[in-house]
This record gives C-alpha cells, structure tokens and sequence, in this order.
C-alpha cells in the first residue's frame, strides 16, 4: 500500500463517520441541484447542446497541436508572450523570472485550479513573494491554511459559522459575523492588495485559437481587477481548455454556468487577448500565458483521452456518492471527485495514485451529469485495466481474484462450500474492509440453486 493510499483510507474513515461535515455538504449540494434544475431551462434542446459541445472539444482534441500553435502566433501578434511549460517545476521558474524582472512583493491571483495544481502560492512565498488569493472562498480557504475543497466552491464544507471563526481567528474580528459583514471585510482587505501588487495571476476557462485570447469566467469582478489594476498579468492555462473560435462560447459559457452554479450565465466573462493597445486607458501593459503540459500529454496517449475534455464545472463531484460522504480533501490531490481519480493518476504518478480509480461505487451518475457527456465512469474502469495491465497491484490481490474467479465460474465448487465454510471465509479475508464498520455477513444454509433444484424435482 502505498502511502498517498493509506492517507486516502485514513481521511476518508474520518470523514465518512463525521456527521456534521456531512450535513454541510449534503445541504450546499442540495442548493446546487435546485439551482441547477433552473439553469438547465434556458436550453429549448439540452441534450443537443451536450452533444454539439462535445462534438468541438472532440475536434479540437484531436487537432490540438494545431490550435494550440494557432494560438500563440494569433496571441503573440496580440501583443503578449507565450511560455510553454512541460511540468509544474517549468511553470513555477517562469513565473519567478517575471517577478524577479518586475521587482515584485505581491501578487494578487484570481481563482485558478491550475496554479493550485503547481502550488504556486507556496512557491513564491518560499522566494519571498506574497500571493493572495482574491476569490472570496479561496481567501477563506487560505486564511485557514486549507486547499479546496471543490474545484468550484473552495469551501463548500464550511458553515457560515466556519468562516465567522476562520475570519475572527487569522484577522482579529468580531465573532459570530454574517456574511454581508465578512463579505464587507474581506473587500475591504482586499481592495488595497490590487493596488499594490506589481503582478496579478490568473488561469482561464477556455482558451481561443482563432483571435488568440484567454477566457476567464467569474461571479466576484475579482479576475477583472486582478487582470486590470497590475502592470504585469500572467495567465497560466492547461491545454486541453483550448477552443476552435470565439463563436463557440455561445455554447460554452452557458454550459458551464448551468452546470458549474446553476445560472444561466456567470457574473463576469472577460476575454483578455494581450496588453493593452496605445488607445485602451487600462489593463496590464504586459501580459504573459503559460500554456502547461503537466501530464495531458499522457492523458492523450491513453485510453482516457476522453478526460481532456473537461471543462472543469464540477458537477461529476456533486453527484459522486463517494465524494458527497469523504469530502474533497480525502483524495489528497488538486482535482477531486470522479473526474479527478482519471486524471490524477496520469498526471501526478499511476504508482501513488493508483488508488483513486477504484475508490468508485461505478454508479455511472458522475457521467449521466457530465454537460459535455464524459464518460467518466468507464475511464475509471479503463484506469483499472491499465493499472492490471501494467502489474501496478500486487501479488496476494492476483492471486485472490483467481481463487474467487474459479470459484464463481463453478457452481460444483460453490455447492460443496457450505454455509458455514463460506461465512467463515469472507468475515475472514474482508474482516478489516467489511466487518470493521458492519456486521458479518451470514449466507444461507441453502443456497438458491439447491432450492431451485428441489423445487423442479
């Protein structure tokens, strides 16, 4: 067992026995699904909406080379600076560089789960830099020292009493506060970081080939006064969030918010394409993007291919009956839920992370909520195969499955294993994943085939 597994079964037998942490998810998800329910109403064709947007992620996948060079030459011409990094490390360096050539002490980053994926705040305050998070529920998750716990509502699992504490606890207010009042502190504490801050940070929910821009979708404004009051703005962008054409977002942001948030279309939808022009009174007079690998290339080469073309809503995670009883920090990973046991493993090592595919009831619900109609339960089921073809899991566990698989193809072997023999066997090799939080399990003294034998005699 590895040891990302023993952390992933020791947070998980926490969690699902926590009966608080799960009526705060239950009841947040719950105002999510009502939402949701309204959102999909705009849609007079939903299913022909899914359909066509995975159709064009579909395209652009298997062209993405192309689009992603189409990009650059178009952003470049735009005025900006691509940087293509092939790891976290590669991001992390480049991103440096450009505050060490700005001179920079702060940072102010928009909501982004890319940079979560490169740790990027911890990098830079290991060289002296500090990064803020402006997005209300990332400020509150990074007052408490916690990543997210989802990748669209950073603190879902927390009350407004949670952050009451976290907001009293770290800034010294007032407690028992509402949640005007905490939003009121938190502008308040936030408004002068945008405007001392030499460089703001962003990622981007689609990128664009045709005009060589990046996308970024919001409810709080504050990715628009990071992108706009810093002089330098860097967006660091996977490359699966490409897109063919501005002409797909009438598609694409609709979808997203119905089913990232349940409106009909988010707050604020910027596309920033460079710096700004001699005419422009705004915006950053330098704009980098950094377009990050990180593992999709390998997601590309296998099986899972499909996974790419994610954009990121969240709504497999709010489905996911294991993720509604664990939580998202159980997984031990920056993408949680379904989607994040697909991808993870591929991402960040198959040999850690191998667990997470199976930690799946395969319901198959994860898939039926997917927008762009992902099958994301079959991918898991693919990761296991890959991870058997790849002799990833160990001996007793081979050997197990061909005991049990002989036994199940023979029902001679499975009449002459009485009751007894049977109970005895299964609260045995299952005593710690069964019996440990249930009862025994006790079979029959006949089994169904002796009665159906008897009956017809």
């Amino acid at each position: 067992m590895t040891e990302q597994q023993s952390v992933f079964l020791a947070k998980s037998r926490i969690k699902a026995n926590d009966l608080e942490h799960k009526r705060k998810v239950s009841f947040n998800i719950q105002k999510y699904n009502d939402s949701v329910v309204k959102g999909k109403q705009q849609f007079d064709h939903l299913e022909t909406a899914r359909q066509k947007a995975k159709n064009i992620k579909w395209k652009t996948i298997e062209r993405l080379d192309k689009y992603l060079e189409q990009f650059e030459a178009r952003f470049t011409a735009n005025g900006g600076k691509v940087i293509w990094a092939e790891n976290k490390e590669e991001a992390q360096q480049a991103i440096l560089q450009i505050c060490r050539e700005k001179n920079t002490r702060q940072v102010v980053k928009a909501k982004s789960m890319v940079t979560e994926e490169i740790h990027l705040n911890d990098f830079l305050a290991k060289n002296g830099i500090e990064s803020v998070e402006t997005d209300l529920g990332e400020y509150i998750q990074q007052l408490d020292g916690e990543p997210p716990y989802h990748i669209v509502t950073p603190a879902m699992h927390k009350s407004k009493e949670d952050v009451a504490r976290v907001f009293h606890d770290k800034l010294g207010t007032e407690p028992n506060l509402t949640p005007p009042e905490i939003t009121k502190i938190a502008r308040e504490k936030l408004r002068q970081k945008y405007i001392s801050a030499e460089v703001g940070v962003t990622g981007g929910n689609f990128l664009l080939a045709d005009i060589g821009a990046v996308c970024v979708t919001e409810n709080e404004g504050n990715a628009r006064l990071c992108s706009t009051f810093p002089q330098t703005l860097i967006s660091v962008v996977g490359i699966e969030k490409m897109l063919p054409s501005v002409n797909d977002l009438h598609l694409f942001w609709p979808l997203l918010a119905t089913y990232g948030t349940g409106q009909q279309l988010t707050v604020y939808n910027s596309i920033l394409s460079g710096p700004r022009k001699a005419d422009e009174t705004d915006g950053p007079t330098e704009m980098y993007v950094i377009l990050l690998d990180n593992g999709r290339t390998n997601l590309l080469r296998r099986e899972v291919r499909e996974s790419m073309y994610c954009i990121r809503c969240g709504s497999c995670l709010n489905a996911c009956p294991v993720y509604k009883n664990i939580g998202g920090h159980a997984y031990g990973a920056t993408y949680s839920g379904p989607i994040g046991s697909v991808i993870t493993p591929h991402m960040d090592g198959l040999e850690e992370y191998k667990h997470l595919s199976f930690a799946s009831s395969l319901c198959g619900n994860c898939t039926e909520v997917c927008p762009l109609k992902i099958n994301i339960h079959g991918m898991l089921l693919e990761n296991r195969a890959i991870m058997v073809d790849m002799r990833l899991n160990d001996n007793m566990e081979n050997f197990s499955w061909a005991l049990w698989k002989r036994a199940m193809l023979s029902r001679r072997l499975l009449n002459m294993a009485g009751a007894g023999i049977k109970d005895k066997v299964v609260n045995k090799v299952f005593k710690e994943s069964w019996c440990k939080d249930r009862s025994k399990l006790e079979f029959a003294e006949r089994s169904f085939n002796k009665m159906w034998k008897e009956r017809t005699v």
